[in-house]
């Protein structure tokens, strides 16, 4: 018992051991289920001693621990002490310091303070004198001017209040007896001004009475100096001038009775190249200084001057002669009187002023002031040009515009945005003469008989070849009377042509335009012409509903020789302009392609009015589709269309070849189309086997005419072509040769290569529903009843083939 009893105290003990283990290293969160097996035991009083043991153990070990460490803890307290106590002493030391510093900065303050008050008294005291030292000069000059006004003396007194208001007021400085001594230099100069402003005056009125004379003289000058320039550049060009000359004689140029103004007149223009002005003027003012006394201006300048109003003096000058010069420039109702006045050489009198006195005026005012002139001048023309209607007056417009630019360009001013306006002018004169000549071509469309030419007479035909380049060595040979291939509108319209080229080159002279420019403009002009005005009158008359196709073929004709004769207007653009044709960059006339296209428009018209013809005919075919037995003849409306086809291809005899082989191949592949589209329309419900044969006559009709060769020019039975699909087809349905396009359909070699399987399905889809109506007992006839089988077997047999080939 004794053994037992020690074995469980050993077990309890060891287990009481583990438990305090347990919670001396398990969270205190988890103690829990430990101690309540504790409770739940019966050695409780146990486990408490041994956790009594347990803590006594740990208290000692903390005690030991504290013992250890107790010292240092106790030397750290002792040093802070200490550590008090000297801090307690420094800031001690710190304050006295301090108090120390502020007594001794006292004495230092108030040492400052008197010298600063020391100091700003010198400054007063020196400022005083200075201010005293200007004002008393200012004082004396002013009782010295008082003096001198007294005695009139004005030039001294001016002289006088210049230095007095220049440099001694301003260096007063603000005081009552100087802001009084400011307010009257005013009235003294206003004095002064107001004796001098009279001669002012006199002046002006002056130039403005003779500024008409003056500007008078200097338009008059212009003009002979430009007519002696033109003599000599006309001089120079005689050479061109007479080969021009000689190819007006040679058919190049207008008709040598007059029938062009413009022929000798303009035959030499000039090759206006941009010249250096020279040194001189090239116009004088011959007595100015007679016609105005200028002196009254020299004098008030001078005056004002030393007055110290020079600019006021400039600015009023300058106010009074923008004044006149808005008089002057005010637009009237008639654009063309304003230019013609010599009022508007205002400027004559500026560059006179600009270069006898130093700074009245200068080039920045006069610039200005030609500016506006200029704007103003531009603006009216503007305005009232674009109003005009007339060519011939705005060429009037354009040479008084160039004189008057050209002597204002003399005297040095700017003229480049007049010549820049003249070059807009240009377009809107361009616009002009494309109205005025679209009217001519329109009247010369409307007038032509679309006929050719009769020639009864040597002189008459030199007097149309003159008017227009033509040769043909053939048509020289035949005998009088003859006829020229066109008509008159080919020699009217070339005239035209020409005169709207001449009126082009009048509007570039004297603009200082180089050749090649001259040359590009009226090209340029040229081309709106041609591809615009002449393009859109021609494709007028090609569309007018009553234009017949013997007109068209004569349009062509004529569009063909005049495309011929585009580059003798090369040439003779180049003759009158001196700029060779193979220059760099030169302009190409677009006279080639207009006449290209309007011809290419007129034959798609002949194209289009024989289809419309042919099927005017065929609308009066009438066949009778359920005919049993065809007749030997055509029907009658195919022989008309024949008939027409024929007059109407024999019209064709002066277009080129390819033209009339076009439209010859047009119609017949257009007739062949149709007489398909007839046979295969909708309303066409039956086909019997006599229509076929009557359709078949028809057609073999169609291709003898056409082997017959209605135009020259093709190659074998190429035109037959034409007609293959309706022969291949027919030959199939008259021959009833189904095995054969059966069996070699979709083969190079097919002898039905043409007929297509749809078609021929709708073909005999009529023929079968035929057979069927009209043959009521057809069950009862072998022969029909075959037939009948035979179709309905080709019918399946096209079905599967068509089936088969959309597979």
């Amino acid at each position: 018992m004794e053994r037992l009893w020690k074995m469980a105290s050993a077990e309890t003990a060891a287990e009481h051991e583990r438990i305090l283990r347990e919670i001396e290293s398990t969270d205190t969160n988890c103690i829990g289920p430990t101690l309540r097996s504790v409770y739940d035991g019966q050695d409780h009083g146990l486990f408490m001693d041994k956790l009594e043991g347990r803590i006594r153990n740990h208290d000692r070990e903390i005690e030991k621990m504290c013992n250890h460490h107790f010292q240092g803890f106790v030397d750290s307290i002792t040093e802070l002490l200490k550590v008090r106590g000297e801090a307690q002493k420094l800031k001690c030391q710190v304050t006295e310091t301090n108090q120390k510093l502020q007594n001794d900065g006292k004495e230092l303050l108030t040492s400052m303070d008197e010298l600063r008050q020391c100091r700003l008294q010198q400054r007063n005291i020196a400022t005083t004198i200075d201010k005293l030292t200007h004002c008393l000069p200012v004082l004396e000059m002013y009782s010295k001017l008082q003096e001198q006004m007294r005695a009139k003396r004005y030039y001294p007194a001016l002289r006088t209040l210049e230095q007095l208001e220049g440099s001694c007021l301003p260096q007063a400085g603000s005081y009552r007896f100087c802001a009084i001594m400011a307010e009257n230099i005013p009235r003294l100069r206003t004095h002064i001004r107001d004796v001098s402003m009279s001669d002012l005056k006199d002046f002006l009125e002056s130039i403005r009475k003779h500024s008409d004379k003056i500007g008078e003289t200097a338009m008059k000058q212009a003009q002979v100096q430009i007519a002696r320039d033109n003599a000599v550049t006309s001089q120079q060009r005689s050479a061109s001038g007479q080969r021009i000359r000689k190819e007006v004689c040679s058919g190049t140029e207008v008709d040598r009775n007059g029938s062009n103004p413009f022929s000798e007149k303009y035959s030499g223009i000039l090759d206006v190249e941009d010249e250096e002005v020279s040194e001189e003027r090239l116009i004088s003012i011959p007595g100015a200084q007679d016609l105005v006394d200028f002196s009254p201006v020299y004098r008030c300048l001078h005056i004002y001057t030393v007055l110290g109003a020079r600019d006021t003096f400039e600015n009023y000058y300058r106010k009074q002669r923008r004044k006149q010069a808005r008089l002057v420039l005010q637009p009237h109702s008639n654009m063309v009187r304003p230019l013609t006045l010599p009022k508007h050489i205002f400027f004559v009198v500026e560059d006179h002023i600009l270069h006898t006195t130093q700074g009245l005026v200068n080039r920045a005012y006069v610039e200005e002031l030609w500016e506006l002139a200029l704007s103003k001048t531009i603006a009216a023309l503007r305005t009232h040009s674009s109003y005009c209607t007339d060519p011939d007056l705005i060429l009037d417009l354009k040479n008084l515009i160039v004189l008057f630019a050209d002597t204002l360009q003399g005297y040095g001013f700017p003229v480049n945005q007049l010549f820049d306006m003249l070059l807009e002018m240009r377009d809107q004169y361009g616009e002009i003469l494309l109205k005025k000549w679209n009217q001519s071509f329109r009247q010369i469309l409307d007038q032509d008989n679309y006929s050719p030419i009769p020639v009864a007479s040597p002189e008459e035909y030199q007097r149309i070849a003159g008017q227009c380049p033509f040769q043909d060595p053939e048509l020289d040979k035949m005998p009088f009377p003859k006829k020229l291939p066109f008509s008159e509108f080919v020699p009217k319209v070339y005239s035209q042509l020409k005169e709207f080229i001449y009126a082009c080159l009048k509007y570039s002279e004297d603009l200082h335009l180089s050749s090649t420019e001259i040359d590009d403009m009226i090209r340029k002009s040229t081309n709106l012409l041609l591809t615009r005005t002449l393009s859109h009158c021609l494709h007028y008359a090609i569309k007018k509903k009553n234009v017949g196709l013997a007109e068209l073929v004569q349009i062509i004709i004529n569009t063909t020789h005049l495309e011929q004769s585009c580059h003798y207007l090369e040439e003779f653009i180049s003759n009158i302009t001196n700029v060779p044709p193979d220059t760099i960059n030169a302009t190409k006339l677009y006279g080639t392609s207009t006449f290209k296209d309007a011809r290419h428009a007129a034959e798609e018209e002949i194209y289009t009015n024989l289809n419309k013809k042919i099927d005017q005919f065929l609308q009066l075919a009438d066949y009778d589709w359920m005919a049993a037995q065809g007749g030997g003849q055509a029907s009658d409306y195919l022989s008309d269309l024949i008939a027409f086809l024929c007059s109407t291809f024999a019209v064709f005899t002066h277009l080129p070849g390819k033209v009339a082989q076009t439209a010859c191949m047009s119609a017949c592949k257009h007739l062949s189309t149709s007489l398909l589209q007839l046979l295969l329309e909708a309303d066409v419900r039956q086909v019997s086997m006599g229509a076929l044969q009557q359709f078949n006559v028809d057609v073999k009709e169609c291709e003898r005419f056409a082997r017959a060769g209605p135009v020259p020019g093709f190659q074998g039975d190429t035109l037959l072509l034409a007609f293959i699909d309706l022969r291949q087809l027919l030959d199939l349905f008259t021959q009833w040769d189904w095995s054969t396009y059966l069996a070699d359909y979709g083969r190079p070699t097919c002898k039905y290569l043409r007929v297509n399987p749809h078609t021929a399905l709708a073909l005999l889809e009529k023929m079968k529903d035929t057979s069927r109506k009209n043959n009521m007992f057809a069950q009862f006839r072998k022969n029909e009843r075959d037939k009948q089988k035979l179709i309905d077997t080709v019918v399946k047999q096209l079905r599967n083939l068509i089936a088969t080939n959309q597979a």
